[in-house]
């Protein structure tokens, strides 16, 4: 009787054993694997000059208009502003005026500001190029849709000469293709959001020296209107004349004597 108990006594252990074995098993088996976090690499960065708000063409820049900001030092490029390069730049650029427009958060390049004594538009005028002022009136404008930055055919209409051609009392010819509007009245720059169409006085002109002689002798032989091009027809290698027109000729007296400049 005592081998017998001794014996149930063992199988009890053991089975108990087994049972406490396979219960830990099914614990750890229940229990969420621990994730090992990959440590996480640190971007190098650099502060870099940008606009605090949007800045507009021709605007005084003050130093509440700009800001320094965190940018990843890779994606800095040459023409950034870098703190730690030019810490007084936020100072040294106040006062300056924009060249160009800039976005709110936009990186600041120094080809974008110039500092100018002599106003704004002498500013914003690139190097060999002259701003030339022209009366106009809203029908000879595009009813008024011409606007800051658009680009323009000028057309000149005179009085014909004795005995014209086909008997035309007055007529009109393209002296100028391809002209940029540098403002219109007293704006420079025209917001998307606030474009307002009102009948405008004068129109300023971006103009090499030929084409400034040839719009102000243009104006004493007859009246302007500007002729607005597609932005698909605009820019500096646009074409500028259809193919099956010829160029003409305006007459012009210098010093007394008459000559011929060929519109371009």
């Amino acid at each position: 009787m005592r081998v017998t108990r001794i014996a149930v006594f063992g199988v009890a252990i053991g089975a108990g054993l087994i049972a406490a074995l396979l219960i830990a098993r099914l614990v750890n088996q229940d229990q969420p694997e621990q994730m090992v976090e990959a440590p996480v690499e640190q971007v190098a960065t650099e502060e870099v000059l940008v606009a605090a708000h949007a800045i507009g063409l021709g605007s005084s820049v003050k130093s509440e208009d700009l800001r320094w900001q965190k940018w990843p030092a890779e994606a800095t490029s040459d023409g950034y502003i870098v703190r730690s390069f030019e810490p007084d730049a936020l100072e040294a650029l106040a006062g300056s005026v924009a060249r160009s427009s800039l976005l709110s958060g936009e990186p600041v390049r120094k080809s974008k500001l110039v500092t100018a004594d002599q106003g704004f538009m002498s500013a914003i005028l690139p190097k060999g190029m002259r701003a030339l002022a022209v009366e106009v009136r809203a029908a000879s404008t595009a009813g008024g849709f011409i606007l800051p930055n658009d680009r323009v055919d000028i057309i000149l209409t005179r009085e014909s000469p004795a005995g014209g051609r086909n008997g035309e009392t007055f007529i009109s010819e393209t002296i100028l293709d391809n002209i940029r509007v540098l403002a219109i009245d007293q704006n420079l720059d025209e917001e998307q959001n606030e474009k307002v169409v009102v009948a405008q006085e004068t129109a300023t002109l971006e103009l090499t020296q030929t084409q400034s002689e040839i719009i102000v002798q243009a104006q004493q032989m007859g009246s302007l209107s500007l002729a607005l091009r597609s932005i698909q027809d605009s820019g500096p290698n646009a074409v500028a004349r259809d193919d099956d027109r010829r160029r003409k000729d305006v007459k012009f007296l210098k010093f007394g004597v008459q000559s011929r400049s060929t519109a371009k």
